[in-house]
């Protein structure tokens, strides 16, 4: 059986659908989302209790606010980095630095919106390690591999066909990030890029992320 990718837009963010001999979703969307999230999954002839795991690329808000909804439909567990479990568990949501006049602004923004997103504290189920985890247990052919630099908790999903799911460690969306490169929030800009060659090292070939459309992952190495 072939891996299934399918991209859920949810308000700003990008959460998707991996399919293989299992179901996982990668990221949770913002508020208020679970309900089209379920509309999406109808669409596509899927159970939300099909889907067995969560994996949080990391806990900012618009990744994780419709999380503890979203868990107690489907029963999944939640995996997110050990660094990032109180901030699930917690319902909070630190805000990293900006990497660009662009970023102070958005901090304001982003602000205004994670202080009427209404999230509740979700319980983790795994807590990741640095070394990451294989989700072959959840029959899907890949691992979960630390790619710090959005937050020092960031996480990818790399499957063995080379598509990694990236959440924001890097970005093609959102102004003024109209093509592939950089966050411009961040915790520490050295690190992305350091994390971008470890998943390049790794295989990854086509780049998922949680803020505009999928491209091909010799663009990051273009960067480096």
């Amino acid at each position: 059986m072939g891996v299934e990718v399918h991209r859920l837009r949810l308000g700003i963010t990008n959460c998707y659908l991996i399919k293989e001999e299992g179901l996982i979703l990668v990221d949770a969307g913002p508020w208020q989302k679970t309900e089209l999230l379920r509309r999406r999954l109808q669409a596509l002839s899927i159970s939300p209790n099909d889907v067995s795991l969560i994996v949080l690329t990391h806990a900012h808000w618009d990744h994780v606010a419709s999380l503890g909804e979203w868990k107690e439909m489907t029963g999944c567990k939640v995996a997110v980095n050990n660094r990032e479990r109180e901030w699930v568990e917690k319902a909070l949501s630190p805000m990293p630095k900006a990497l660009s006049p662009w970023g102070r602004l958005f901090i304001l923004f982003s602000g205004i919106l994670a202080a009427t997103s209404h999230s509740s504290g979700t319980p983790v189920d795994l807590t990741l390690q640095d070394d990451g985890i294989s989700l072959e247990p959840f029959g899907i052919s890949g691992k979960v591999l630390h790619t710090p630099g959005h937050t020092r908790g960031s996480m990818s999903v790399l499957l063995d066909n080379g598509d990694a799911f990236v959440g924001d460690l890097a970005m093609n969306g959102l102004p003024p990030r109209f093509r592939p490169g950089m966050p411009f929030l961040g915790d520490d800009p050295i690190a992305v890029k350091m994390s971008w060659r470890l998943l390049l090292d790794k295989g990854a070939k086509k780049m998922y992320p949680a803020h505009g459309n999928p491209f091909d992952a010799s663009v990051l190495r273009k960067k480096l």
